[in-house]
């Protein structure tokens, strides 16, 4: 499955990508607003990709992750979340782009592929995205996709902090 934008290309996300993804998912980037990253180390992040590839194949998948591909390098990820009753179902946007990536609109042009994508092609009509309530950047992609301000709750645990914070919640619909 590959979804083209104005300028990515979004593919699955495999083992292959171990040594990009481990760029922004392991280690050095500053990514302490993320429920799942960073990975403690690359053996982690294999697993995890594994388990990410492993997805496309099943019927009913949890979620889709997508490598970002700009030009053809692999500058981040976006991923769609099934959430929902069968009768009910939405999608649950994530994504994380590269630091040196960042700033140019690749997270919101991602994050709409793939909303369109699945409008069209999997019958969602509802999408959400939540957000650490002090990550200014993400609420700027989720603002530029349109989104609408539902609340913000407690509960919120971010991989690298045992703190609970507040997260914001935010939804679009698709007619």
């Amino acid at each position: 499955m590959t979804i083209l934008t104005e300028h990515l290309m979004l593919v699955p996300l495999t083992p292959a990508f171990l040594e990009s993804t481990a760029v922004y998912a392991v280690g050095g980037e500053h990514i302490d607003m993320m429920v799942y990253f960073p990975k403690d180390s690359k053996e982690e992040l294999a697993a995890y990709l594994q388990e990410a590839a492993a997805e496309f194949a099943k019927k009913r998948p949890a979620y889709l992750d997508f490598a970002v591909l700009c030009d053809g390098v692999h500058i981040g990820q976006v991923t769609m979340y099934f959430e929902g009753q069968e009768n009910s179902p939405y999608g649950e946007l994530g994504w994380i782009i590269r630091r040196e990536y960042r700033g140019h609109g690749y997270a919101v042009e991602a994050a709409e592929g793939l909303m369109q994508y699945f409008y069209r092609h999997g019958g969602l009509h509802r999408f959400i995205a939540e957000c650490d309530s002090e990550n200014d950047a993400s609420r700027r992609v989720i603002q530029k996709l349109g989104m609408t301000y539902i609340e913000t709750h407690g509960g919120r645990k971010n991989r690298s902090s045992e703190e609970e914070r507040l997260e914001e919640l935010y939804e679009r619909y698709f007619p």
